[in-house]
Order: structure tokens, then sequence, then C-alpha cells
């Protein structure tokens, strides 16, 4: 553990020096949360994952953001990926090279995007751990910065829950919910990480019911 923290310490040392993201979606909190719930998941799961590469794979696995309306998007986590190897090798010398492909796998694999199977159980527990950010109270928050931050509209006037028309989040945060959000569970890699998503989509699925009835009038 001490050489975990030791490790921990190191890497959030650099990344204030080091990573610039005007996305509070994608800041150090979020790598942060992001190896609290991976080791989480991994303990719960019976210690099973190496946890020097999830941490190394948690803390960079955002390292280069593309916005989420750009055609390089389904890219970032190759970018992350190259970009953490280059500076785990020339920055953290001591970083044990044999995991550096691991490390690599696990950050190229991690997001939705992407469409990369993860195949190892690291890249498995960070894809479940970082997709643990889109669901609950932190999911429900980052959509609707996320529909700021693009200037993007709440959700469609006369359409809103997408029953005539085709959904669209990169117009309606609210369609992401559909779109993405509800299909998480399904998607998780682990039977922790499946529970936990299953867990906070019924938080999700409360607050669009809450909203629903708002938006027809309803108060009860």
């Amino acid at each position: 553990m001490d050489s975990l923290q030791h490790w921990e310490n190191a890497f959030i040392n650099y990344l204030h020096g080091h990573y610039k993201s005007d996305d509070a979606a994608h800041d150090l909190k979020h790598f942060n949360r992001v190896w609290k719930t991976s080791q989480y998941i991994n303990n719960a799961e019976g210690n099973v994952a190496d946890s020097l590469v999830l941490l190394a794979g948690s803390y960079f696995h955002d390292y280069v953001t593309v916005p989420k309306n750009s055609p390089d998007r389904s890219k970032a986590s190759r970018f992350s990926a190259d970009k953490a190897v280059e500076i785990l090798q020339n920055d953290f010398p001591d970083f044990p090279k044999e995991k550096l492909q691991d490390v690599a796998h696990a950050i190229h694999a991690h997001s939705f995007s992407a469409g990369i199977p993860p195949e190892t159980i690291e890249a498995k527990i960070l894809q479940d751990a970082d997709r643990m950010e889109a669901l609950g109270a932190i999911g429900l928050a980052r959509v609707f910065y996320t529909a700021g931050l693009f200037k993007s509209n709440l959700f469609h006037a006369d359409d809103p829950f997408g029953n005539d028309r085709a959904l669209n989040d990169n117009q309606f945060a609210l369609d992401h919910f559909t779109l993405k959000l509800f299909k998480l569970p399904a998607l998780m890699n682990t039977a922790t990480g499946k529970q936990m998503a299953e867990s906070n989509v019924e938080y999700l699925r409360t607050f669009v019911a809450k909203l629903k009835e708002e938006i027809d009038g309803v108060f009860n």
C-alpha cells in the first residue's frame, strides 16, 4: 500500500503541473473518483487486478481530451493511451516497464465511443469505474454540465421524450439518458460494476420520472 500511495502522490503532483483541461467533467477530481471506484470494484471482486496498472490507468485515462462533438472523439482513448506510455517512460523511469502494455490497453479500452473490447481484468475494471461516472448523482450533474458546455438544449420542446422523433443527444441532453445511460448496466464487465450501475440507473430513472411530471404539469 505504501508503494501505491507513493505512485498516487507522484501522479497527482505530475498532473498538477502538466495537465490542463477546461472540461470540469474530466478534471483531476474525475481521475481520483475513477481510481477510488476502481479500488472498490477490485476489492469487491477479490483483488483480482494489478492495483498499480489500475492506478496509472485511472489517473491518465483521459489525459488527452477530445470534445464530445469532435470527429476524433472515438480516438481520444488511443491518444491518451499513447501519451500515458510516453509519460510513464520519460517522467517515471522507475515505473515497471512490464506493466506499460497493460496500462495502455486499459486506457485504450475504457472509452464508450472507442468500442475496444477490454481483454484484461484491469481494462474491465477501469471501464466499469469510468462508466460509473456517467451514472448516479455525479452522472446527472455531468450530463447537464456537458449540455451547457456545448450549448445544447435541455430537452426537445414539443417531444421531450422522443416519442415521435429520432433521439439526438448532441442537441438534447435528456436524450442522452435513453441513448446511453440506461444501457450501461448491461454493458458492465464485473458483477460488482453491474450491481452499482443498476442501483445508480434507478436514481436516474427516478429523476427522469420526476422531470416528466414537471414537464406535464403534474404536481403531487
